[in-house]
């Protein structure tokens, strides 16, 4: 489906496309293989297309008289959902958006939801190009806000000591997203900032504002999963040394019960070395006055260890 800007925006077929209008088209990748010959685009082009279906590397291409992208968009929401993939053809007063990969259509409801952000009188290709590219990143920032409200949960759950032992994996899948969505918007940049030198000069330089723009805010959005990336690097570290300080509380207590019962198994084996002529062996309060010897140690040491703040 193709959609041409005049007075109003009308759908036209390709044939009849007049090239002094802005034009917009959604294609599947089938449809583009019969149309790429009239529109100028080369089969390189639409052999990228095809085999990028299985390929989720994103590329920009320049040539004399076109532009083309192949773009693969990551869900900042969830990352581990099915990648949309498509092909951004560009050339003068055209964009054509080819359908590679879309199963849920929520990139085509994307590319129609920008061709009416500007009015018919005020549309340049700068401005729709913008529009559409700006649309895919468009929830980002709440996706990336509320993985910073997630880390900030994380943090609270180690100072309230209710961190669980798959704590460190949540934070290795966090980090793992957060490496994915990273790539993605430095694909989208080097797509952006290709697209902002215009080396075939499609674009007015008057306008080459709104590609900047765009590459603006992804950059701005790489440097918040930067921010997040620093942050649960720190919660990593701040996690280690809350398990090392528990190790070490730990074996703190190991160490104050060994030192209390050491002079108890000290008095055992002193008393347990059964000599004839040890006088406590025929007293007739020597048992009695083993274990209140016994008790007044413990209880003068633990006293001790309680003042110097030991236990």
């Amino acid at each position: 489906m193709f959609f041409q800007f005049e007075d109003e925006i009308i759908t036209v077929e390709p044939k009849d496309i007049n090239p002094n209008y802005i034009t917009a088209g959604y294609v599947t990748l089938n449809e583009f293989e019969n149309l790429h010959n009239a529109f100028g685009f080369s089969r390189f082009a639409f052999e990228s297309c095809r085999e990028s279906s299985g390929d989720y590397r994103s590329a920009v291409e320049i040539y004399d008289n076109y532009s083309f992208a192949i773009l693969n968009i990551s869900d900042a929401q969830d990352v581990h959902a099915g990648k949309d993939c498509i092909g951004v053809f560009i050339k003068k007063n055209l964009l054509v958006v080819v359908d590679i990969q879309d199963d849920d259509c929520s990139t085509r409801d994307n590319f129609l939801n920008s061709l009416k952000r500007y009015s018919c009188i005020n549309i340049t290709l700068e401005k729709l190009i913008f529009s559409f590219l700006d649309s895919l990143i468009k929830k980002d920032n709440k996706a990336i806000e509320d993985r910073a409200f997630k880390i900030t949960k994380l943090e609270e759950l180690v100072i309230q000591d209710k961190a669980t032992d798959k704590f460190n994996y949540l934070l290795l899948h966090m980090k793992k997203e957060l490496l994915i969505l990273r790539n993605y918007y430095e694909q989208l940049i080097d797509i952006g900032e290709a697209l902002e030198d215009n080396e075939n000069e499609i674009f007015e330089d008057s306008d080459l504002r709104y590609l900047s723009n765009f590459t603006e805010k992804v950059k701005r959005l790489r440097e918040d999963i930067d921010s997040l990336r620093s942050s649960v690097d720190h919660l990593q570290d701040a996690y280690s040394s809350y398990l090392d300080l528990k190790l070490n509380h730990t074996m703190s207590v190991f160490t104050v019960v060994t030192t209390i019962f050491f002079p108890l198994t000290l008095i055992v084996g002193w008393y347990g070395m059964n000599f004839r002529n040890m006088p406590e062996l025929t007293w007739k309060y020597g048992y009695l006055f083993v274990i209140v010897f016994s008790i007044a140690v413990v209880g003068v040491l633990t006293y001790i260890m309680k003042k110097r703040k030991w236990l």
